[in-house]
């Protein structure tokens, strides 16, 4: 196991505020002009390190991330316009799994699942009225 900054808590996208919801507006507004810069860079290298087929036929990662990656994972999992990556809410230790394969487009095979937790730790990290 090793540390990968790649795989940190950043922005992965200076995505244009103009037509988002006040609240997203809001919240990209709050990053400074290295973060608008580093935090691109860094997802489209986790993107490139993580989110590709394996050369050597099969490999298995475990990514110990942040809400903002997992998003942009699954954004380009899905091929969903960059804008995407806002708006998706994850659970505190939601499991997300996505299969990357030569010849295919990547397959997720699960998405902020929370089952191996016990009932009233699921949810957590979300706000009160997503809660069930």
């Amino acid at each position: 196991m090793y540390a990968a900054e790649e795989a940190g808590d950043h922005l992965p996208h200076d995505t244009d505020p103009v037509g988002l919801p006040p609240a997203y507006a809001r919240l990209l507004a709050g990053f400074s002009p290295a973060e608008r810069a580093d935090g691109p860079r860094l997802a489209a290298a986790a993107v490139r390190k993580f989110a590709t087929p394996p050369d050597d036929g099969d490999r298995r990662d475990l990514v110990v991330t942040h809400t903002f990656l997992i998003a942009w994972f699954v954004r380009h999992a899905l091929d969903a316009p960059e804008r995407r990556w806002l708006g998706f809410g994850a659970h505190n230790c939601g499991l997300t799994v996505i299969r990357y394969r030569s010849g295919g487009p990547p397959t997720l095979l699960a998405v902020n699942d929370v089952a191996h937790l016990p009932p009233e730790l699921r949810a957590t990290g979300l706000p009160a009225d997503y809660r069930f």
